[in-house]
């Protein structure tokens, strides 16, 4: 039955292969369960009900993903978007959190028609090959710097960025930690990365899993042995999952169908819509390129097959993710880890969104998880993505320097869809001023592309 479903001979995978890497694709994202509440609640949002919303929305669009195009990505609310609905739509411009929920829904209906009507296929396409393999890179680059910071071996600093110290640790965050509590983590973290790399090295299956688990095993041998203490006051909790509020699942009720339509035709609510659209787009263009140029599932052409069923899946889970009550659900870049352990097909994806359903009732355990066992994943994830930077043709300058610039933008500016931005510019200036673009029949999508990502920065 799965293999008529998933075609997995055909994908040369099996079962075991499939549920792990779903099983690997779910521990690296979870951490979304207790972000996104946290960063929603800010605008008055309840927390529980944004938990309960955040984990259907994952199922929902995971499923969807499996179904529709029988990829093994996985879906959740984005970060980044998340930020930005909170932060600046909410809190900075003003709207009521209803009406930027209402944004969000508006925004995925708009995909919906795109993706019906082959825009976002056409988009994909025309991303020239050597870029494509560029945005799998700077992809790499982005979530391995995610890691380190999410475990803090990297943390602001009178540099900028550099490497933990205590000091620099309490003077960029205005807190007093010691060694016992962010100090242990950051070592724990260095040893992970370690273990997962040993783990890589001896083709243990299922290491990048067998990472997570033993860096978070080995926290809790410390809890207990009082080497890490935690401190909840500057976000170190324990590491031990608590039952004690029970099973119950948070009730949907405070954010389901909460939209309200009364602002949408200001010019600032179309601003905000056009914000949700492009980053969310070339957010989930770039994951689909990244990963799926890892798991050579593009075609000789680079397109990717099926991928009308991915963006329509990316674009429905938008529109349920704004009515169950959470910001904009997209193709998530941590579906590499699974990608990494050996998924091809929906299975894996069926897998991930199964897990995230059990989390609705196991929300102790999948939150015990703390980003310094999770961050050894997303750097070796990461290495495995930068790989792909030997199918980019370095001789040909007018292809590699876009490619450089892409690759760079990504963890300099934050953000997949300003290295996509940076990229197609780039290349489309660079080959228009050297006279090479008749030679490399550049579409005329590029063209537009490069328009729209100028007229961007200059009118956002």
């Amino acid at each position: 039955m799965l293999e008529k479903l998933f075609k997995l001979n055909a994908n040369g995978t099996d079962v075991k292969t499939e549920i792990l890497a779903g099983i690997t694709t779910f521990m690296t994202m979870a951490y979304i369960l207790a972000v996104n509440p946290s960063i929603l609640s800010a605008t008055g949002m309840d927390s529980g009900a944004i938990f309960t919303a955040t984990a259907l929305a994952a199922l929902i669009g995971t499923l969807l993903m499996a179904v529709c195009a029988n990829y093994p990505f996985a879906l959740a609310p984005g970060m980044g978007l998340n930020a930005y609905f909170a932060y600046t739509v909410v809190l900075g411009m003003g709207y009521k959190w209803e009406v930027a929920l209402t944004a969000v829904f508006v925004e995925g209906i708009i995909f919906i028609v795109l993706s019906l009507t082959n825009v976002r296929e056409a988009i994909f396409n025309a991303i020239p090959k050597n870029l494509k393999a560029a945005v799998s890179v700077g992809i790499g680059l982005f979530i391995a710097f995610i890691g380190l910071q999410n475990a803090n071996v990297v943390t602001g600093g009178s540099t900028l960025i550099q490497l933990f110290s205590l000091d620099g640790y309490n003077a960029a965050k205005g807190v007093e930690a010691s060694f016992n509590d962010v100090g242990i983590t950051v070592l724990l973290a260095i040893v992970g990365i370690i273990i997962t790399g040993i783990l890589v090295i001896k083709n243990i299956k299922g290491n990048i899993l067998w990472g997570i688990l033993i860096t978070w095993i080995l926290g809790i041998i410390c809890q207990f042995a009082g080497l890490y203490v935690p401190n909840p006051e500057i976000g170190f909790y324990g590491l031990l999952p608590d039952f004690s509020g029970g099973l119950s699942v948070p009730s949907l009720a405070p954010v389901f169908m909460k939209l309200d339509f009364s602002g949408i035709f200001s010019v600032n609510f179309i601003v905000v819509i056009f914000a949700f659209l492009f980053v969310d787009m070339f957010d989930t263009i770039g994951t689909l390129i990244g990963v799926s140029s890892k798991a050579n599932m593009l075609n000789e052409e680079g397109k990717l097959p099926r991928i009308k069923g991915a963006l329509l899946a990316d674009a429905i889970a938008t529109t349920a993710g704004a009515v169950l009550g959470t910001t904009t659900t997209t193709t998530y870049v941590e579906s590499a880890s699974g990608v990494s352990e050996g998924g091809r097909t929906g299975l894996t994806a069926v897998t991930t969104a199964v897990l995230f359903g059990l989390a609705l009732f196991l929300s102790p355990i999948f939150l015990a998880i703390p980003s310094f066992a999770t961050a050894p994943a997303l750097v070796v994830v990461g290495f495995y993505m930068l790989t792909n930077v030997v199918n980019i043709d370095f001789e040909d300058y007018a292809e590699s320097i876009p490619c450089y610039i892409c690759i760079l933008a990504m963890p300099f500016f934050y953000s997949i869809s300003e290295g996509i931005s940076m990229g197609v510019i780039s290349f489309v200036a660079l080959n228009l001023l050297t006279g090479k673009a008749k030679e490399k029949k550049i579409s005329v999508l590029m063209y537009i592309l490069a328009i729209l990502f100028i007229l961007k920065y200059i009118f956002l």
